[in-house]
This record gives structure tokens, sequence and C-alpha cells, in this order.
């Protein structure tokens, strides 16, 4: 029987006991039965948190290039691997093949080691979301070059801090991107950023736009006329396991960004496997994850996930909103997308529109909706379900991390009944745990905690790159033998997980423990509220009270703003009680967010706390225009 795809909720307990009592049987069938191996392993695992040391199919060689396209061609050679869908609904959208990207990634492969790149050496991408993004992904992997893509919506700063952390040696990147209406120029924040970097030899350059740009002599190329004259031929480097594949930066709370280091065999065992069941794809199907390879969520369930099952996955280089706000569901119409994977950032934002702008489209071709990058509230997940699954397309509520490389904790679509607002049951080999803040370990359901991973998985990171001490204190140093993900989380009366939000969001109120999440779940259900965010600030009875930003729909702008203040209070009394109602409440145009559609709260705790003097680089959030509008305001 095969254990690669989960039928029916019982089998799902029979693999998941299977999977927790005898790991290395477990994984090393799935290893066998999926992949292409260069050479077997002659350990399936190893680990030690308290150093922390973990390797996955240890001896084993392979290349994941080989995986996610060379033994697709003898059957799915014809077959459309990527559609790639333009920001501008008038461009022609481009389908290209397994055999035409196998031939892409090839040439591209061969340029990258006529400029002197080969195994080991560190590649900065910096590209829109084009084919030429996930075609230079592969391209470094084919090589064993360590790709270390940084979305293209970064500022000079932090591009340059990312090349320097990691001493890239090249870097490829566009003249410019399309963005809704706007057009960017990336090749000037790529120059930049590389004034400071002094160990980049060579820059790569796709033409998108066609704008003007400045080419550097004896640095800068335009990488067609390479191309053009570059073999389809490649051999793919042979890697070992535990050989870097990638290194993905994410944002620390303090502190210069993480570069999280991603190892090859493991992670290639695991997304692949998540891929499969979460969104149950089957032959055919059509895949779209709306997020952007820069981030963790498009490295595994745009590329590596999908073409190691020989998907068809949907690349799309626009935003949400243009040129209107039914971009995404005509594009699920044009392509008959089958699964679909956003942010609650994005359903809560169109949620506040006409349902014309929905029901003009034909969503009849979806089957599984999933939800990535925060928990999802209950008003926007009914919303979700009744307007774009028609009450028929289960919703996989994802939760997972950049450190844990895939997905953890999930439903199963047509497999796990879902409840609002609940990721549900731990994925196939996950072992959570809810820890106390004395370190001990909570047992049963109805309980909440620090959320802890107590057994190692295949695609957890397995350093940040340069600096093993920080990776050990940041994930390992809170709880004995445990990985701390950061996350509160409640587990239920059935064992169902919620998370309840970053820890350092759980805030202190006269002694008692209050979650954000929950608090602005209350909120939000509110007819006049589209979004909120809940943070303390210092209190003299209470220690920390509770500060409200809170955008408004469309109309609620028109309501008396005192009668709407104590209207959020009331329903936060009924939804939680008095304890969490909110000293302060302000109306805000929008909420300080990253890229992937986090609210950085550390910056609304400092406003809240009129301590606005150092903010750090607010370049690379999504809308660094709105930080000033929100001070300005509570002045």
């Amino acid at each position: 029987m095969s254990n690669y795809s989960i039928k029916n909720l019982e089998e799902y307990f029979q693999l998941y006991r299977k999977s927790v009592r005898e790991p290395e049987n477990f994984w090393e069938e799935i290893a066998e039965e999926h992949f292409f191996w260069r050479k077997r392993w002659t350990n399936v695992m190893k680990w030690d948190f308290s150093k922390p040391e973990v390797t996955w199919f240890e001896g084993a060689k392979l290349n994941i290039t080989e995986n996610c396209l060379d033994r697709h061609l003898p059957a799915r050679g014809n077959k459309t691997a990527i559609i790639f869908e333009p920001n501008d609904p008038g461009e022609e959208a481009q389908h290209i093949s397994y055999n035409e990207l196998h031939a892409r990634v090839c040439r591209f492969a061969n340029v990258l080691k006529s400029q002197g790149v080969s195994k080991g050496d560190r590649v900065c991408i910096y590209l829109p979301m084009i084919p030429e993004l996930a075609i230079a992904v592969l391209a470094c992997a084919r090589i064993g070059a360590i790709h270390s893509v940084v979305f293209a919506g970064f500022s000079s700063q932090a591009l340059a801090a990312r090349i320097n952390d990691c001493d890239c040696r090249l870097v490829i990147t566009s003249d410019g991107s399309f963005r809704g209406g706007k057009t960017l120029n990336l090749k000037e924040i790529v120059d930049q950023g590389l004034e400071s970097c002094k160990g980049v030899k060579a820059v790569l350059v796709v033409k998108r736009t066609g704008g003007e740009v400045r080419m550097k002599d004896g640095r800068d190329q335009w990488i067609a006329p390479l191309l053009d004259k570059a073999s389809e031929d490649c051999k793919a480097e042979i890697m070992d396991a535990e050989d870097p594949l990638f290194i993905l930066y994410t944002s620390g709370s303090t502190g210069k960004p993480k570069g999280m280091v991603h190892s090859s065999a493991g992670y290639m065992v695991f997304t692949a496997y998540t891929f499969k069941n979460i969104f149950r794809y089957r032959e055919n199907d059509i895949y779209w994850c709306t997020a952007d390879i820069g981030w963790i969520t498009g490295h595994s369930y745009i590329v590596y996930g999908p073409l190691a099952n020989g998907a068809t996955t949907v690349m799309f280089e626009g935003v949400p909103t243009y040129p209107d706000y039914g971009r995404f569901w005509e594009v699920v119409a044009k392509h008959k997308v089958n699964q679909f994977y956003t942010a609650p950032t994005a359903i809560r934002a169109l949620a506040k529109e006409s349902l014309d702008f929905v029901d003009k489209y034909d969503l009849s071709s979806i089957k599984v909706l999933g939800t990535v990058g925060e928990p999802i509230n209950e008003e926007a997940w009914h919303w979700y379900n009744n307007n774009i699954g028609k009450n028929n397309s289960p919703i996989v509520d994802t939760w997972w991390q950049t450190e844990t490389g895939g997905i953890m904790i999930s439903p199963i679509p047509y497999v796990t009944p879902t409840i609002p607002t609940y990721a549900t049951l731990p994925f196939i080999g996950i072992q959570p745990a809810l820890m106390d803040e004395k370190g001990n370990e909570i047992k049963g359901n109805q309980v909440e905690g620090r959320l802890c991973i107590k057994f190692p998985w295949p695609s957890m990171a397995r350093t940040i790159w340069g600096d093993h001490q920080r990776y050990y204190d940041t994930y390992f140093s809170a709880f004995k033998n445990m990985y701390f993900t950061g996350d509160g989380a409640m587990r239920n009366a059935v064992g169902y997980y919620r998370i309840t939000g970053r820890v350092d969001d759980v805030i202190i109120v006269s002694g008692h423990n209050l979650g954000t999440a929950p608090i602005e779940d209350a909120i939000n259900e509110h007819q006049s509220v589209s979004e909120s965010a809940i943070v303390g600030y210092p209190h003299d009875i209470k220690g920390n009270a509770l500060y409200g930003f809170v955008i408004l729909k469309h109309g609620g702008e028109r309501r008396d703003r005192e009668n709407l203040k104590k209207e959020i209070n009331q329903q936060i009394s009924e939804h939680i009680g008095p304890i969490a109602k909110l000293d302060k409440i302000q109306f805000v145009p929008g909420l300080p967010k990253t890229r992937s559609g986090k609210i950085m709260r550390r910056i609304l705790r400092k406003i809240a706390a009129n301590d606005t003097s150092n903010l750090g680089d607010i370049s690379t959030l999504l809308n660094p225009e709105v930080v000033e509008a929100i001070i300005k305001d509570a002045q």
C-alpha cells in the first residue's frame, strides 16, 4: 500500500501513529517510493537538539532538479509545468512545458557556470515574479550553487545586508518590474545596494520592462544574449543529502535578518509530500499559490513542492487589486484553477469590496482553498468559504514558518473536518507540544501554551548562515530538547490546534495573559471593521494596557467615532470578557506589514508607547507610508 497519498481520516491516524512510533521506517518508505536518488542513504536520521544538529538521509546523493524536471520528461515532457500570468491582463499568459523548463534551466545553469559560479557559491536573486525567477532558482540548484532569493520590493539597504551576510558573488536582477499600475526600477535599487557590496563580481540582467538602466562595464551583462549562446545540456551536480540548497532571510524581531539554511534531501521529501496531500493534488490539476518566490511559501509551494510532483503551478506577476478587485477571480476562471492558496490579508482586503467583483467569474473549478502567513479570523474564513468556495471546497488553514521549510499543522482536504480559525491536526511526522512558562509540557486537551515541536522533521532549517549559536539561542534554548516556534497555541477538546499569535503578542494585563488574536477576531466581527491589530503599552496601574489600531470598512468611516469605540469594546466584552477591553482605540488607514502580510507589531508597540525615535528600517515594509500616517494621527 502506498503511503504517499492520504485518502481518509482513518488512514491519516494510521500513518500519523506510524510516523511517530517508527519515524525512520516511515520516512524511508516515502523517500524510496517517490524520489530519484543517485545513491541511497546509509542512515535515515540523526538528531541532537542540544547542539542542535539534525541530519536526514545521511550519505544519500541526489540533485533536486532531477526530481523536479528530468524524471518527468518521459511521461510529462509536453505537460505544462508553469503557467505565467502577467501583471497586465492584456498580456498573453505563458504556458511553459516540462521539456521547455528543463531546457531553459540547463541554459541558465550553463550561463552561471560561464560566469565562474560553482558548487557552494552563493547567488543572490532579486527578480520580480517572472518565469526567470523560478528558472534562476532551479539553475542554481542544478549546479549546486546556493540560491538566496531576496523579495524584489526590499530596499537597496535590505538587499545589501543580505548579499553581504552570505557573501554572494553574483546577482541576478531585471531592468524593472510591473506591480499593479506602477513600474519599478529594480536595476537602480541593485546599483545602490552594490555600492556597499565588495564581493559581487557580476550582475546578470533580465529585460522585463524595457526601461532605461545603467550598465556598469565589466560587471553587468544582459542575460538574453548569453542564454542564446548557451547549451540546453547541463549535467546535474550530484549533491550530498545535507548540502545546503538555499538560504532565505527572515526578519528577526530584533537584530539583523536571519539567513535560514535549508538542505537538499529532507527539504525535497517533505515539501513534495505535504504539497501532494495538503492540496490533494491530482494529475492535470491546475494549482495556484499567490505568494512571491521571495518568501518560503513561494520556494516550497510554487517551485519545489509542485514540480517534484509533476504539477502545473501558476506564477502570478500582479497584485490582487489591479486592474480591479476581481483580478484573482479572473485568473482562477481563466486558467480553471483547482487549488488556490493565498494570505488572509488578501482575503480581508477583497472581502471589503463588492461581491460583484467575485460573482461575474466562474469559480466552479476550485476544489481546495488554502490560507498561509497568519491565522485567519472567523469573518474572513466564512467570506472565503461562502463566496469563493461556494461552501463546497475545504479550506486548509496552514501553519508553518520559514524555519520549518514546509507545512506543519493543517487540515487535509476531504479528510480532516474543519473548524474556522483552527489549523486542526499536525501533519504526518510532526509532534507538537504545548509548554508552560516553567518548561513543563501541558498534557491533555482544552489547554493553551507555547507551541514547540519535540521531534525533528525532514525540512527543518539546519542552521542560521554563519551563526549557529544564534540558531541555538533563538529556537532551542527556551525549552530543553524542543524546537520553540515563538508562537502560542491552544488545543481544543478534540485535539485541534489553534495558533493564538506570537508569544511576544501575548500581553499581560493586570496579571491576565491575553493573546492578541482572539481580541482581534472579536473586533473584526464588528460590521464596520475591516482589520485590527492589538498591542500592549505601559500603564501605571495595570502594568500593561491594550491599544487597538483599527481599519474601518467603507461606510464605517462615516460613523460617529466615539460610539464606534464603545461598540467595539462591548463586542470584546461579549466575546472575551471586560478584562480584554481596549484602553485606547486609534482608527488608522492601514497597518504596517511585511511583504508576506505579517503585521509589524514591534512598530505599533513603539507608537503606542509614544516612542518613535528609533523605528528601525521601515523601507522593507509593504506600506512604509502608513507608519507616518499612524504616528501623525496618534499625536
